[in-house]
This record gives C-alpha cells, sequence and structure tokens, in this order.
C-alpha cells in the first residue's frame, strides 16, 4: 500500500487522454508528435496499438483543448477519455500494490501504461478503469496520490 504525503490533493481538473486514429504507415505517429511539438504541446504519456489496418495512439499531453481544436482543425479523428493517473512512492512495487487494491475492489482495469512526466520524480501510470471514480476512491482509501491535469501540465 502506497503512503499518502501531505501533498496529497483529491481536487483538480481530471487528465484526459486523446486517442487518435492513424493509418498504420511510416511515420504517421512522427507527425502527430511534431504537429504537437509545433504547437508548443508536450506528451506527457503515450501508448500505441497496432493493428494490419489502423494504429491507436494514446496521448497525455500538456494542453489538451488545444490538441482537440487542432485535430478538429486539421480533420484527424480522435476521442477522449478521462483517465486515472496515480504516482507511487514505493518505486517498483507500487505498480503490483495498486493492482492488488484494485483487485480486491473488484473493479477491472482496461488498460494502464507509463506517464513519461514525473512531476516529483516518482513513477506515474495512467490508468482506465471500468470505473473511474469508484477506482478512485479505492486507491485514495489505499493512501496513493493521484495526480490531475494541473499537476501534470506544470
Amino acid at each position: 500500500m502506497e503512503i499518502d504525503d501531505s501533498e496529497a490533493t483529491t481536487v483538480g481538473t481530471p487528465v484526459r487522454q486523446l486517442s487518435v486514429f492513424l493509418q498504420n504507415r511510416v511515420g504517421a505517429l512522427l507527425s502527430v508528435v511534431q504537429l504537437m511539438e509545433d504547437h508548443h504541446v508536450v506528451v506527457l504519456g503515450l501508448s500505441v496499438q497496432d493493428s494490419i489496418d489502423v494504429t491507436v495512439v494514446r496521448l497525455v499531453v500538456s494542453d489538451p483543448d488545444l490538441v482537440e481544436t487542432t485535430f478538429m482543425e486539421r480533420g484527424i479523428p480522435f476521442s477522449t477519455t478521462e483517465i486515472i493517473v496515480v504516482e507511487f512512492t514505493s518505486g517498483a512495487t507500487g505498480l503490483s500494490d495498486c493492482l492488488r487494491s484494485l483487485l480486491n475492489a473488484e473493479t477491472n482495469v482496461h488498460f494502464v501504461y507509463p506517464i513519461l512526466s514525473r512531476p516529483n520524480d516518482r513513477p506515474v501510470l495512467a490508468l482506465c478503469l471500468e470505473d473511474n471514480e469508484f477506482g478512485k476512491s479505492v486507491l485514495l482509501r489505499e493512501g496513493y496520490k493521484l495526480l490531475f491535469q494541473e499537476d501534470l501540465s506544470r
């Protein structure tokens, strides 16, 4: 179990993940990342799922509103999902303890991936659960620190 520190908060802007649907072709991912950099947006987290026809790129960025507007203006297909971002204080064992807490609460994990940014120099993980609100309450009860968009976009 994670031990909560005095910095923990339960209020903030939820982190929005953008899922971008790209054609499975050379350079497609670079084009999206470059587009964000051209707009001074930092990629904070990234997960890529590849198939024969299409690639789904899950992104956590420093300015999701700007990225949404940019994608709409350019006709880039995307969707948004609120996710949970949890910070571990116990390093490598934090992952198994976190997953055990969610399993004990009988909530399903849809996907997880690491966040590249470490606002407090600690490991950070993005999670999407069957019921994010319930999952947040479980993690907070277990003493985990949840991060919000403001924490990641500093």
